[in-house]
């Protein structure tokens, strides 16, 4: 794809993931705030528009073949991949992360006192988190599904409680805005998952699974907001 300073940073990952990389360094939200231009992106984390744009010319020169597959899958496929790819990690990292949270708060808090602040941030988006995906599992995701196979067989467009479409994705879609400033929050209470120099090894090991939680969380957020749920609501539309 062509890049330009008024190319929407989402549509830049949409079509070649290894961008993410390079926003994820520079602090750029791709994935709540993905309609936001590279121009935007650019002067709010504080660096050259030209120079992210020939950064991202170089390192999207050849293509990525995790993004060609989430891409050709139909939304079935693509809403069973988030769960059982990102669903999944959160279900199975909500535990170790909260018991590591309490064990370096506990024996680092009086001298790091902001990780009380980051272990609360944390409990709240795992409680967050958890009821946020049990809505999709439950009650959007089996509607886009019944949505695509209806459209595949030529039928009427299935009827749902909340009406269109449109309704519960505006409603995940803040709720991932929330997880996103939450997360953003704990990046700068750590310094961007940053150990001290007297932090031990379950402190440094604590440090980087939140920094992958977020990363995941990222890829997560994106997949949904930039794909899935534009994807669904033009399904929508084409009835």
């Amino acid at each position: 794809m062509t890049i330009t300073l008024d190319t929407p940073v989402g549509e830049v990952v949409k079509n070649n993931f290894k961008a993410a990389t390079l926003f994820q360094a520079n602090r750029i939200d791709y994935c709540c705030n993905g309609h936001q231009t590279i121009s935007e992106a650019s002067s709010k984390a504080g660096i050259k528009a030209e120079s992210l744009v020939g950064q991202l010319e170089e390192i999207l020169q050849d293509n990525d073949p995790d993004t060609e597959y989430i891409n050709n899958l139909d939304l079935a496929d693509l809403a069973d991949y988030i769960v059982k790819r990102h669903h999944s990690y959160v279900q199975k990292n909500i535990p170790f992360l909260k018991q590591n949270l309490d064990k370096i708060a506990r024996v680092h808090g009086e001298n790091h006192p902001e990780l009380v602040e980051v272990r609360d941030h944390f409990y709240a988006s795992a409680g967050e988190l958890t009821m946020h995906m049990q809505k999709e599992e439950l009650l959007l995701f089996p509607y886009v599904k019944n949505m695509e196979q209806a459209k595949k067989e030529n039928q009427s467009r299935p009827q749902a409680s909340f009406g269109s479409v449109s309704s519960p994705i505006a409603a995940m879609m803040v709720e991932h805005q929330n997880e996103g400033e939450r997360f953003e929050t704990i990046a700068q209470l750590t310094n961007n998952y940053l150990v001290p120099e007297d932090g031990c090894t379950t402190y440094e090991v604590t440090l980087k699974q939140l920094a992958d939680f977020e990363k995941d969380l990222h890829r997560h957020i994106h997949l949904e907001n930039n794909i899935l749920f534009t994807r669904a609501k033009q399904l929508e539309e084409s009835f």
